[in-house]
């Protein structure tokens, strides 16, 4: 890699880094091929990233980002995972990693914020975006099927009341 490639990478990750959601930090050592092909397609799937980096090119790239404070954890073999969602990427990482000893979950920043490991993990927990507003649709749903019910109701009596004297006067 010459100089303009990795002057380019560098621009490339600072742009992710101050866009991003979450920023996820592990170790890999040991992962397969495969292991880390299926680790990306997941990742992909749920609308996030996952890329090994070069330590020292990715410490520059931290730098004047809202998530310069991991810059620390980029020792070893590292890759992180990046979402604009802030539970994706951690939920699809604590899941691969519960699965496979060899991922290594070190911490991670969601904006300004840094996280260790328990912290990615609580992260993971969350509902996604998505489920969240599927949930508070369905509040704002229940409701007003619940006033057509109670609606309903009295009409639905006066009708049983009136055809029971109907009934009554036809026998």
């Amino acid at each position: 890699m010459d100089r303009a490639q990795k002057r380019e990478l560098v621009s490339d990750l600072h742009d992710v880094f101050s866009s991003a959601g979450v920023v996820v930090v592990t170790h890999y050592s040991g992962l397969s091929v495969a292991q880390m092909t299926d680790l990306r397609s997941r990742m992909r799937d749920a609308g996030a990233s996952f890329k090994v980096t070069k330590n020292r090119l990715t410490r520059l790239a931290l730098a004047d980002t809202p998530v310069e404070s991991v810059s620390d954890l980029f020792t070893g073999p590292t890759a992180i995972g990046v979402s604009d969602d802030p539970v994706a990427a951690p939920k699809v990482l604590a899941k691969f990693a519960k699965e496979n000893d060899k991922l290594i979950i070190l911490g991670g920043a969601l904006g300004e914020t840094r996280l260790d490991e328990a912290g990615v993990k609580a992260l993971a927990e969350l509902p996604s975006l998505d489920e969240l507003r599927g949930k508070l649709v369905g509040l704002l749903q229940t409701p007003a099927s619940r006033v057509a019910q109670v609606l309903q109701a009295p009409g639905g009596q006066v009708a049983r009341v009136l055809s029971a004297y109907s009934e009554k006067d036809a026998a």
